[in-house]
């Protein structure tokens, strides 16, 4: 029987363990968020950067739908933080309207299992924005949100197919 190289041996291990694909994943993740934090410093890119980490999920089974609700859930918490901005300054009565909202939203959609993310989004958006008290700001924190959870996703579901094609790649030789 041959012998397995070393390298075969490491790339085994590199997509079979689930910790080592997560810590890759938020690494690229985060070299990407910071290099847009660094670049643009007009542009809120520490949400980008928060938002990229909250939709990478250490869950290897399930990554991909983790992936995505997560997504989803920081979508429907700005989404009604702006709603929310818009229709009143944010106050204890406002963010808790919030949060009822996102639980009824998240229940409707069987997405409850992320409502805490979307809970986290809600207050990072309206706490922040009560104290610039400026609604334009609040777009560009759902932007900021949108293009984290994009990348954030695309990180997963490239890695998820690179890792698959290995796995096949490897259970053919």
């Amino acid at each position: 029987m041959r012998q397995k190289s070393p390298f075969r041996n490491l790339l085994e291990l590199f997509v079979h363990s689930g910790v080592i694909i997560y810590a890759v994943r938020c690494i690229i993740g985060f070299i990407i968020g910071y290099t847009i934090y660094v670049t643009l410093p007009d542009y809120e890119g520490y949400w980008t950067l928060l938002s990229i980490l909250l939709v990478i999920t250490p869950e290897d089974k399930d990554a991909k739908r983790l992936s995505i609700e997560r997504m989803k859930a920081n979508l429907i918490g700005s989404c009604v933080a702006l709603i929310l901005f818009l229709i009143h300054r944010p106050n204890l009565f406002i963010i808790l309207i919030g949060v009822m909202a996102i639980i009824v939203i998240c229940y409707g959609f069987n997405l409850l299992n992320v409502a805490r993310t979307a809970m986290a989004t809600l207050i990072i958006v309206l706490i922040y924005e009560q104290e610039t008290t400026s609604w334009l700001g609040a777009v560009e924190r759902l932007v900021c949100v949108v293009t984290g959870c994009l990348i954030g996703l695309g990180i997963t579901l490239s890695t998820a197919w690179l890792i698959e094609k290995v796995r096949l790649q490897m259970a053919h030789e």
